[in-house]
């Protein structure tokens, strides 16, 4: 993977990536790998495990610097391992990695990596957030990398949990159980954990000095800081190589399905014109048996199509009363619910409006914020273009619209 564009990203994109930094947890011994040796060093998808569970975060451009923790006398293995993928090799042109060797334990080896962020980087590019993420694990999406990056700015501190499967008892010395713990109040934590950047490393100088002895970064935060860490959802396939199982458990085949969607309606005036679930001002809108919106539209058809689940006539029939006047937002949420039950995640979505009044452009940007918030994916991942019909037709007459959505979904076959 080569992300030679990243160069040209937003100003927005900009701005996060010199306020955060990433912190990546390499130093254990791996005893439990057995012959296979170190399990960051292990292969995995054209890389190795280290290298993408570094990608998941450098592919999305918002972080400038890294502090990569290495045990001892295992340089050069892990910067061979680290730049294993082309989207690493491309990170260290313009931006900054660290190679720190860890030390005899995971807090240890997290202190270490902070110090060394903090003394390689200028006052003026000092980050203000910080990821601290296990090197095992590679199955790290780049939407959780960007949840959690975005829950630590706004709360200073922020986990990925789930909550665990089966009851959870607390015992004693005897294995007699103490205490009946519920399940809806416990949670099992992941990684990245993110925290504001002077803080935590403030609050790991602390623990240090006062002998305090903690399992993860939580736990360091919430024994000093006022606001307690925020969980947010974590994910399922997020899990830490522990054992050689692990990496067999989690490969899976990669099934991606194409949706072509289409829609056209007829314009009057005294509608409102919306499109994308923003209404656009213009003398005409669209008709039709919902608030007409043709691109949305459009777009449910893709997604219903992609998956085989149906088509939009046949979720929301224009005969059904019921959906009379409704708001094509919600019902594109609808079939998304549905879809996304099969398992499907959008990886993109392309779309064409075709109308020869009014300029589509100065509205671009929040019809693309308004079906990315539907979807629940980054602005980038959403494209509408607007072309005229050059006066041909209903069309260029201003008396129709269309709208076409090209989309690719994505689900894992176990």
């Amino acid at each position: 993977m080569n992300l030679t564009t990243k160069k040209t990203t937003t100003d927005i994109a900009k701005k996060d990536c010199a306020r955060a930094a990433l912190v990546l947890l390499a130093g254990g011994s791996s005893t439990r790998m057995g012959k296979l040796g170190k399990k960051e060093f292990f292969p995995l998808d054209g890389g190795t495990v280290l290298s993408c569970a570094a990608a998941a975060f450098l592919k999305t451009n918002l972080f400038s610097t890294v502090a990569v923790a290495y045990p001892s006398g295992e340089l050069a293995a892990t910067k061979k391992a680290f730049f294993a993928l082309s989207v690493n090799s491309d990170f260290s042109e313009s931006e900054k990695i660290i190679f720190v060797q860890g030390g005899e334990t995971r807090q240890e080896s997290v202190l270490r990596a902070l110090r060394s962020i903090k003394k390689n980087c200028k006052q003026n590019e000092m980050p203000q957030t910080v990821l601290i993420h296990d090197g095992a694990r590679p199955f790290v999406s780049s939407t959780l990398v960007r949840k959690t990056l975005k829950a630590a700015q706004k709360f200073g501190a922020a986990v990925p949990a789930l909550e665990p499967i089966e009851t959870q008892k607390e015992i004693d010395s005897k294995k007699k159980i103490v205490r009946h713990l519920q399940r809806k109040n416990l949670a099992a934590v992941q990684t990245p954990q993110g925290f504001k950047f002077e803080k935590i490393l403030q609050f790991h100088e602390r623990a240090k000095k006062d002998s305090l002895d903690c399992t993860d970064d939580t736990e360091i935060w919430d024994n000093y800081a006022e606001q307690k860490t925020r969980v947010i959802p974590g994910e399922s396939k997020n899990i830490k190589i522990t054992y050689p199982k692990d990496i067999a458990k989690n490969s899976c085949e990669i099934e991606n399905r194409i949706g072509l969607g289409y829609d056209i309606h007829r314009l009057a005036e005294g509608r409102p014109l919306v499109l994308g679930g923003v209404k656009i001002p213009f003398a005409k809108g669209e008709v039709g048996h919902s608030d007409g919106d043709a691109l949305l539209h459009a777009i449910t058809d893709a997604v219903l199509g992609a998956s085989a689940l149906g088509d939009i006539g046949s979720y929301f029939p224009d005969t059904d009363e019921k959906w009379r006047g409704a708001d094509s937002k919600k019902l594109l949420s609808l079939a998304w619910n549905a879809v996304k039950k099969s398992g499907w995640q959008l990886q993109n979505l392309d779309c064409v409006i075709k109308m020869q009044k009014p300029k589509f452009i100065p509205h671009r940007e929040k019809v693309r914020n308004m079906i990315a918030k539907i979807f629940g994916v980054p602005q980038e991942s959403i494209f509408v273009k607007a072309k005229t019909a050059e006066s041909l037709g209903d069309v260029g007459r201003g008396d129709a619209i269309e709208c076409q959505a090209i989309c690719l979904l994505r689900r894992t076959i176990n």
